[in-house]
């Protein structure tokens, strides 16, 4: 239902958007998020949205890089993701929270519908 797309390989300072369509039923009233995982390493959360784009939330690490937002016409959210560093080399996941529950969360436990993922390079 949710289907992650846009990773790629790029060089350091590079960019990519990465989305995440939803199908099957809608996200529109729904917190979403992005997460990620590198190799040996725990699920990390990267960004999330409320359900109007009215509120963002981003990990330490990437702030003032990546961005995160929605187009709840097209039912997709998106991550534009700059100046990438090789320390940002995961699979991304997104997710989404039930739709009743409209606070925007940084824990991956609170998260309900989750995408497979896009895999993200970045060399040096």
């Amino acid at each position: 239902q949710l289907q992650a797309s846009g990773g790629g390989s790029v060089q350091a300072g590079g960019s990519l958007r990465l989305s995440c369509a939803a199908s099957g039923r809608t996200f529109s009233s729904a917190v979403m998020g992005w997460f990620r995982q590198a190799p040996g390493k725990a699920r990390e959360f990267v960004a999330a949205i409320s359900w109007n784009g009215g509120s963002t939330s981003y990990t330490d690490s990437v702030k003032g890089r990546f961005t995160i937002s929605r187009d709840n016409a097209k039912n997709t959210v998106y991550l534009q993701m700059n100046s990438l560093k090789p320390e940002d080399t995961a699979v991304y996941y997104c997710a989404a929270r039930r739709p009743d529950n409209r606070a925007v969360a940084t824990r991956d436990g609170f998260y309900d519908y989750w995408g497979q993922g896009t895999q993200v390079t970045v060399s040096s």
